[in-house]
Order: C-alpha cells, then sequence, then structure tokens
C-alpha cells in the first residue's frame, strides 16, 4: 500500500542512507560480526554524515528536527540491507531522550556536540544482573560524598548494549535506601566518564543475534561521579524511564516491521531464483501463498507503525499505544522471518544468507524494552483489567 507517513526531505535521507550502506557497510559487516563491533571509527562516519545529530537542537551542532520519523527510515534501510550500525541506536535512540529532556545547560553543552560527531559514544546502563523488567529492584548504590561534590558509585550491570565503546554512560542507581513500600523510590541517573576509576568493562557478552553490536557486562567499585554529571532531579529517575519507554517501544515496532518487510524482500529473491525439481520455487503454489500471507502481515504491520509515528510527532502516543505496537509488530515479526527462512530451505539455516541472521536478530525484540508478557500487561490494565 502507497505510504503518506514519510514526506520529500525523508526519502531524500533514505537515498542517502542507502547509498552509505551499500558502500561503508556492507563490504566490512562480515568483519563486524566477527568482531563484535564496527570500528570506533565508524561512529565518527555516522556523525559526519549527520545521523547522531538529526534530533539534537542547532545550538548544540544539530539540525534540531523532532519526531522519529528520520530514526524510522534508518531502522528500515539497515533492515532493508540485513546489517545493523552497532550500538548507534541505543546512542540516539535511547540515550538521546535522556539528555533532551532532562540534561542542564552545562550538561548539553558539555555533551552534546561530542555526540553528534560521534566523538563521545553513549549507553545506558539499568539491566542488573538480578533486575530485568522490574527496574524498581535495582540494586546499584550511588553515595553521596560527606562534602556533596560526588556520588560514589557500586555496583554492576548486565546486557548492556554498546558497553564496550562507550565512552559516556547513564547508569541508573539507588541514591536514597531501599523502600519496601515505595519501590520506585530514590533511583537516579548517573552520567558517568568509562575512563573513571573502578570502572571496569567486565565480559563482552556473546550473543545469537545483533553480533555485530557490542554488549557487555560492567561494573562499579568506588567510582566517583561529579555531582555536575546527575542527570535531572534525584530519585526521580523511575518517573524518567517510564517517560522515554513509550519513544523506546515505537523504535522496537519500527524494527519488528523493517525486519519482516526485509525478510519477504529476501524471500522473493531467493524462490525466484532458486529452482526445485526442474521449476523455479516461486512457482509452487504453496510459496505463492506462504509468501502472500507474509505481504498481507507486512502490510498490517506498515499500517500500526505508520499510524504510531504520527502519533508520535503529534505528541499523542501513549504508553498503552507503543504497548500494542511492539507486541503485535515483534510478534507477528517473528511468524513472517520464520515463514520467509522455510521457504530458503537448508540455504536459509547459512549465515552467509541475510535472511539467517534476521531470524537471529530478530528474536530479541520480543524481550528487550519490556517482554512481550510485560506489553500484556500494559494493554489490560489500559482496558481497566
Amino acid at each position: 500500500m502507497r505510504r503518506t507517513v514519510y514526506n520529500e526531505d525523508h526519502e531524500a535521507f533514505r537515498a542517502t542512507i542507502r547509498d552509505f550502506i551499500t558502500k561503508e557497510v556492507v563490504p566490512v559487516y562480515e568483519t563486524w560480526e566477527k568482531d563484535g563491533h564496527p570500528p570506533r571509527s565508524f561512529y565518527n562516519k555516522l556523525g559526519e554524515l549527520g545521523v547522531f545529530g538529526i534530533e539534537v537542537p542547532e545550538e548544540y551542532g544539530g539540525a534540531g528536527e523532532t519526531g522519529f520519523k528520520y530514526q524510522a527510515v534508518l531502522m528500515e534501510e539497515t533492515a532493508r540491507a540485513g546489517v545493523t550500525f552497532g550500538s548507534s541506536g541505543v546512542h540516539t535512540g535511547l540515550v538521546l531522550p535522556y539528555l533532551l529532556e532532562y540534561a542542564n545547560e552545562e550538561q548539553k553543552q558539555r555533551w552534546l556536540p561530542g555526540f553528534v560527531s560521534g566523538d563521545i559514544m553513549t549507553a545506558i546502563a539499568m539491566t542488573e544482573p538480578g533486575t530485568g523488567s522490574d527496574l524498581a529492584g535495582i540494586a546499584t548504590t550511588a553515595k553521596l560524598s560527606e562534602d556533596g561534590t560526588h556520588y560514589v558509585l557500586n555496583g554492576a550491570k548486565t546486557f548492556i548494549t554498546g558497553g564496550v565503546l562507550a565512552d559516556l554512560v547513564l547508569v541508573v542507581a539507588r541514591t536514597s535506601p531501599y523502600d519496601p513500600a515505595n519501590r520506585r523510590a530514590g533511583l537516579s541517573i548517573l552520567c558517568v566518564d568509562t575512563k573513571s576509576e573502578g570502572y571496569t568493562v567486565g565480559r563482552k557478552l556473546e550473543k545469537i543475534g545483533l553480533r555485530s553490536s557490542d554488549t557487555a557486562e560492567l561494573s562499579f567499585v568506588d567510582v566517583k561521579v561529579p555531582v555536575a554529571d546527575l542527570l535531572g532531579e534525584e530519585g526521580k529517575a523511575f518517573s524518567y524511564l517510564t517517560h522515554n519507554l513509550v519513544q523506546e517501544r515505537l523504535a522496537i515496532a519500527v524494527s519488528g516491521y523493517a525486519v519482516a518487510a526485509a525478510a519477504v524482500n529476501f524471500a522473493l529473491q531467493y524462490v525466484k531464483d532458486r529452482k526445485v525439481f526442474g521449476q523455479a520455487v516461486a512457482e509452487f503454489q504453496n510459496t505463492k501463498f506462504v509468501l502472500a500471507e507474509c505481504k498481507t502481515q507486512v502490510t498490517a504491520m506498515q499500517a500500526v507503525v505508520d499510524q504510531a509515528l504520527e502519533l508520535y510527532q503529534q505528541g499523542e502516543l501513549t504508553v498503552a499505544d507503543a504497548a500494542e505496537a511492539k507486541l503485535f509488530t515483534t510478534e507477528a515479526a517473528s511468524a513472517v522471518v520464520d515463514k520467509c527462512l522455510q521457504l530458503h530451505g537448508g540455504y536459509g539455516y547459512i549465515l552467509e544468507y541475510p535472511i539467517a541472521r534476521l531470524y537471529a536478530d530478530n528474536r530479541v525484540f520480543r524481550i528487550y524494552g519490556g517482554t512481550s508478557e510485560v506489553m500484556k500487561t500494559i494493554i489490560a490494565k489500559s482496558l481497566g483489567l
């Protein structure tokens, strides 16, 4: 179906990104997957291209655009090529909203220009070995020093995307004692320089998918964090995290749709070229029916994503809306990608074929940003259940 969600500027950006991927990413992507991340210099190339500054105000070196549509185009184009841009999605999609919304002017002047250029890569550290979706259970502590000049950070985080190469990490920590009666209170966000003494990057975690995006364990032993690096107000982190979950889940919904659309395209190309029993796989009725079903699912996902993008642009996308979009697209994408891999036969299980990477990459969409089960809980609450 014809799309109306994007304008001429978005499509010009799409053409630029598509050309960039063809020249700068596809030829070396296999090396990135073996290394577990792109070279650090790649992020500077994205900075030069303007990818990191799209939503950053002009006074800090950005383009000052609003909304999420340019990021959606980026997701569609990387999925189309069967690649990722490492941890850059966390940099712009997760961290940037916190800096724009809650950083003070001095912090913005200090961090945003480097953010835009790629000289300062960022990550956010919420998940702990014993705390996943239940953020109120965070145990990492940050105690204010007696002279009030800095916090002393202690604890550990895991599953931190971008944690290996990050220069600045937004760490969610408990700045006041745990209160069973109000578990969400007492959490704050500290912006931690990864060169700080006592800050350690532990294991680089080996994942079944998203292998070009580094994911690490982090530990903090008496890390001194200046009070000037507290993001927003002390004790308000839980409300901040909740506020940003709408965009995070929208991004995952877009990714689910984009991966499903790419899977159909890869399968379509494959079945036209592959011959079995003397004829192209595309000529079998089963192939036609499977792809017809998948394309219809993708069209439905597109409608949901486009509506969500418009609502977000207008500031009207609710928590429940975002949960519905994420639940539907990620669950549907899993079914579509699986069927498209099946059409590849044995070759679908071989990593040199993009469909195999999409199959592995797609699986986490139903887990991070809140599991499908959490999305169902949110949606049920919106129904008064």
